[in-house]
């Protein structure tokens, strides 16, 4: 994977975390949003340990420590997300949350290219996702937060996966990460994740959403960290809700409104100038 075709496959692996979240979403009447993301996070580790076989690899205690560390940021990167996502609009919350990567961006960005590149992608995703919340109402300024701190846990998964991805095995580093947060997060999540009844088919559903959500979408995350920048890959972020709404015309037949459009224009410039610099680093192990 290189920052030229490195967008194909987030365009693939947005496609699948969106079908995944419009799944989620389906669920919170029948569990609440933490009990959903724990689940998805949980289930997704079940189905990471035996695909990637993290036991192959040598493991010392501080990489061990570290992918345990990136396991903890993932699930609560999860769970505040969905958390806000069952109080506020979809895109408003992508919106918020997407302040993580462009500060990754600008922060660790070098010269004006990069910087332009994050400030067009944060015009762009804003234009796509929009605001439309009304901070009068409480629930709306709860949402607003947990996607603030959903784009602070973004910001260090980008910048933590990189530098484990970098130096070993990514997929296997998730594998393991994802199950040990899973088991840490469990005694503050079980009042959401077990507090109603689990039948067959809920759990099957949720098996879908760790699937699509996680297991394909973060594998091909933890590959491109190893092989892409943090700015670059924060910017490649930008191309998820593009996905989205292209998606939503196509699938859905939701025509995009004007701003949608200028969005889409702001992030594959924003892409373009991501794509073409030369902010590669060497490829790490799968």
């Amino acid at each position: 994977m290189s920052s030229r075709s490195a967008p194909i496959l987030f365009a693939i692996s947005g496609l699948s975390q969106y079908l995944g979240a419009a799944m989620g979403v389906s669920l919170f009447a029948l569990l609440p949003a933490g009990g959903v993301a724990w689940w998805r996070l949980f289930l997704g580790a079940l189905f990471l340990v035996p695909l990637w076989r993290p036991w192959k690899q040598k493991w010392s205690v501080k990489n061990l420590a570290t992918s345990c560390l990136f396991g903890v940021v993932l699930g609560l990167m999860n769970i505040f997300f969905y958390e806000a996502i069952a109080r506020i609009p979809l895109g408003a919350a992508v919106s918020i949350e997407f302040i993580g990567p462009v500060v990754v961006a600008l922060v660790g960005g070098r010269g004006v290219r990069s910087r332009i590149a994050a400030m067009l992608a944060l015009a762009g995703v804003t234009s796509i996702g929009g605001w439309g919340i009304d901070l009068r109402d409480t629930s709306v300024i709860t949402g607003a937060l947990f996607a603030l701190a959903a784009g602070l846990m973004w910001a260090v998964y980008i910048v933590l996966g990189q530098r484990i991805a970098s130096r070993r095995s990514g997929v296997a580093s998730l594998a393991v990460g994802c199950l040990f947060g899973a088991l840490v997060l469990a005694p503050f999540m079980a009042p959401q994740a077990f507090g109603v009844q689990l039948s067959g088919t809920l759990l099957l559903m949720l098996a879908g959403v760790a699937l699509l959500s996680t297991v394909l979408p973060y594998s091909v995350e933890a590959v491109a960290l190893g092989r892409l920048s943090p700015v670059v890959f924060a910017l490649l972020t930008a191309l998820l809700p593009a996905t989205s709404t292209i998606v939503g015309f196509i699938v859905l037949k939701q025509t995009p409104i004007p701003g949608e459009l200028v969005g889409l224009l702001f992030v594959s410039v924003a892409v373009w100038l991501a794509s073409t610099g030369r902010s590669d680093k060497p490829s790490a192990q799968v």
